[in-house]
């Protein structure tokens, strides 16, 4: 007797998405055009060039900046150690060597900073209170004329909480200090406009949004000149060495543009999110929603379930066919 197979539900879109079927039907196609080297100034090469060029302009679109602003990368945790690095490089002789940044940062933020305060860096952390409110009282205190950086992502990638970037920004451009923000997770599941934002750096990562593993980009305001975290060849403008991967670039640009559906989208996926949650707190005792009355993504649920193991829950979740994540 043949047994059935459970059903796989995947629940886990913040850890990766899975490549758009649209991108997946057409990626044969691109990667046999778009073998070339880009730096290489014959056919081969331009037809490459071609392909990041125009990824560059859709990307920067869909962020409301400059295309020259836009510097392609492997993801979200280059961009943001090269970030940190060159911020720390540039601004310590100047007597600037003091960061600001949040509990609740990905550890590519976290341990880049526990390594610029082993070279001489003051780390300051700013708490998040358990219903999502940011500490101004906090982070007031410790802003100063010696405050070079403040890094605070733009949407936590466990509870989904969305964090006041742009006062944070106009607060630390009032000292001097310049702002970066991590907005991997944010990119195609709330709008995401740059300027409007006030940072000056920001990271994002094709493959949260139903692209390509391996590409990412740095947003850099026009004025400002990051060091390389990587030298090579002078690939893009000299801030990024190494051969483009252009399959990743062109995924990444193709899911630019359907930014502006976000919106659309947001409403309906904030609906079940917030019925899924009532749901849940109504069929078990011990429930709590994280940061259930702040802002949030539509997309992310955290749910605290007293007296459960996380690690026990999701293996049994698992057997189950449901992949989520702790």
């Amino acid at each position: 007797m043949k047994q059935e197979s459970k059903a796989q539900i995947y629940l886990d879109f913040n850890a990766t998405t899975p490549l758009s079927s649209d991108l997946a039907a057409r990626l044969g196609e691109v990667a046999i055009e778009s073998w070339g080297n880009p730096s290489s100034i014959h056919w081969a090469g331009q037809k490459s060039k071609k392909i990041i060029r125009e990824a560059r302009q859709f990307v920067a679109q869909s962020l409301g900046v400059h295309p020259l602003e836009i510097i392609f990368t492997s993801g979200g945790s280059e961009v943001n150690n090269q970030v940190l690095q060159s911020v720390f490089e540039k601004s310590r002789a100047s007597g600037r060597n003091e960061f600001i940044t949040s509990k609740i940062e990905h550890p590519s933020i976290v341990k880049t900073l526990q390594h610029l305060k082993s070279l001489g860096a003051i780390i300051h952390e700013i708490p998040v209170d358990l219903d999502g409110s940011w500490s101004w009282s906090a982070f007031e205190k410790v802003l100063s004329e010696r405050t070079a950086l403040v890094t605070v992502m733009l949407a936590n990638n466990e509870t989904g909480l969305v964090l006041p970037i742009r006062q944070i920004s106009e607060k630390a451009h009032a000292v001097g200090a310049l702002v970066h923000t991590d907005a991997v997770q944010a990119l195609g599941k709330i709008p995401v406009n740059l300027k409007e934002l006030g940072v000056d750096f920001a990271s994002f990562s094709a493959h949260k949004f139903y692209a390509l593993k391996g590409a990412g980009a740095l947003y850099c305001r026009k004025g400002l000149d990051p060091r390389p975290l990587i030298f090579g060849g002078g690939q893009e403008r000299q801030r990024r060495g190494g051969t483009e991967n252009t399959l990743g670039i062109w995924s990444f640009g193709e899911m630019s543009k359907r930014a502006s559906e976000v919106s659309a989208q947001a409403e309906k996926m904030l609906a079940l999110r917030d019925r899924m949650e009532l749901k849940i707190s109504q069929l078990i005792e011990g429930v709590r929603v994280t940061h259930q009355r702040a802002l949030r993504l539509p997309n992310t649920s955290s749910l605290v379930i007293e007296g459960v193991d996380g690690d026990s829950l999701l293996m049994s979740l698992d057997v189950q066919g449901f992949a989520v994540s702790t």
